[in-house]
């Protein structure tokens, strides 16, 4: 079956699509949210394995980019009275820029100075958005509440519908477009910056520039998923991206894995129902649990879930061509003495 949906792209893209799509017709409005959620995760998420999984640098502020994005298309609505669907794109070209410019002096940075740069990133934003000179725009500790907009053009979909069906089609266009970016030659690119950066200049490649335009279009992934939250929850506030939602989100994509794009949809799935399991488990415990969840998984899977599922995969790959090898076959019996 696998070979199959290989070897037919459009097969398993319309599988793809089918699935991401019933939610519509046989979910309810709270569990189209929660759907609408995972995906913006998986698309914040993705932002990260870009970063720093294909280029080597370590963000914790993540979740700047992510407000950034969202009090874009916030103030854009509210403010100049833009369409909500036309809100993303001015927002994500806003992020690019902002990413962009700040991985300029980012990427002098050692790794765990990198690191702490972009941590006081993530705890600058917030007082930033409520103080008084950008409460005009910000609505200061308030926020901004947006009205819920209906599906267009007559379409027989609920407003929790049409936002799902939005969200799902913003996410898989981004990550349709980083599937061709990592296969292409600036992914490859990036890689070698990863992997070797003397080697990588050696050859030709602008390391500095290479990292520049990575903090762009992590930046720029993750404001997307700031601005699909926004629309999709309808309100922004600095309480929303405090700094625990980088912390959040540089942990689902480390136990999703970081080398592979599937990555951010597992992390995105752990950040969204682990802690919900683990209050299951324990109402007085939750964070406890939730602890020792995250350390049985980084033990159990150190490359992320999606390198565990790819290690075993590998070897029941060579398993089963050691099986069918021509030569291959049963050991011989020996027959008793005679």
């Amino acid at each position: 079956m696998s070979n199959f949906f290989h070897r037919h792209p459009a097969a398993r893209n319309v599988l793809l699509a089918g699935v991401l799509l019933l939610p519509l017709f046989a979910a309810s409005g709270y569990q189209l949210l929660k759907l609408s959620s995972l995906a913006i995760y998986a698309l914040a998420l993705l932002g990260i394995v870009l970063l720093t999984g294909f280029v080597g640098q370590i963000s914790l502020g993540q979740g700047a980019f992510f407000a950034f994005g969202g009090y874009s298309a916030a103030v854009l609505i509210a403010s100049f009275g833009l369409p909500y669907w036309a809100s993303i794109v001015p927002a994500a070209a806003l992020c690019f820029v902002f990413g962009y410019l700040f991985g300029i002096p980012a990427i002098r940075l050692s790794t765990h100075h990198l690191a702490l740069a972009t941590f006081g990133l993530a705890m600058a934003v917030p007082p930033l958005i409520r103080y008084k000179v950008f409460a005009p725009w910000t609505g200061g500790v308030q926020g901004i509440v947006l009205d819920k907009p209906k599906a267009p053009f007559g379409l027989p979909l609920s407003p929790d519908q049409w936002l799902y069906a939005l969200t799902i089609c913003v996410v898989l266009l981004c990550f349709a477009g980083a599937a061709q970016l990592v296969r292409g030659r600036l992914g490859r690119a990036m890689r070698a910056a990863r992997d070797n950066p003397v080697a990588a200049a050696a050859m030709g490649v602008d390391v500095a520039r290479i990292k520049c335009i990575a903090f762009g279009l992590s930046a720029l992934i993750t404001g997307v998923a700031g601005a699909c939250s926004a629309v999709v929850t309808q309100f922004v506030s600095p309480d929303s991206y405090d700094v625990y939602l980088s912390l959040y989100m540089l942990v689902g994509a480390i136990v999703g894995g970081l080398y592979s794009l599937w990555g951010a949809v597992l992390g995105a799935i752990v950040i969204e129902f682990l802690p919900t399991l683990a209050e299951h488990i324990s109402k007085t415990g939750t964070s406890a649990v939730y602890g020792a969840m995250l350390i049985v998984v980084v033990f159990l899977a150190p490359t992320g879930v999606t390198g565990t599922i790819g290690r075993l995969a590998d070897k029941v790959r060579e398993r089963t061509a050691r099986k069918s090898a021509p030569g291959a076959s049963a050991p011989a019996v020996a027959s008793p003495a005679e």
